[in-house]
């Protein structure tokens, strides 16, 4: 899983910090970065986050005074670990037919696949040999 981006237009750097606007109360609350992404909340690096300004009349509540990255979680360590394991366990491909360039035509001893005769749902009819 990859670390969360600042939500600023072009702006690439990693979140650290995450800000919520509560209307009723012309707030703006700026803390540390929250632990799942909210769809009305906004991840900011910290470039945008020490540089935040309100409209006119709004109140800003910092609940943190310096922001540092978030570490890597113990499921995104988990899954790399999981990531890292399965693909130790998958053996290599013996022989990889040769890669021909997309649209060049198939070689006439290329074996195609099988026509498909019919199709059901996810099951589908494929004609043998004999057929």
């Amino acid at each position: 899983m990859r670390a969360r981006q600042c939500t600023r237009a072009t702006c690439t750097a990693p979140a650290v910090a995450t800000l919520t606007y509560v209307y009723a109360d012309s707030t703006a609350v700026l803390g540390p970065l929250a632990t799942h992404a909210e769809p009305h909340s906004y991840d900011l690096c910290t470039n945008h986050a020490e540089r935040l300004t309100v409209p006119r009349g709004w109140d800003v509540v910092r609940l943190a005074g310096h922001f540092e990255p978030a570490p890597p979680s113990s499921d995104d360590l988990l899954a790399l670990a999981d990531a890292v394991r399965e693909a130790s366990r998958t053996p290599p491909p013996e022989h990889l037919p040769a890669a021909r360039p997309v649209g060049a035509p198939a070689s006439v001893t290329e074996r195609r696949p099988p026509p498909e005769v019919g199709r059901r749902g996810h099951l589908r009819v494929i004609r043998g040999e004999g057929d």
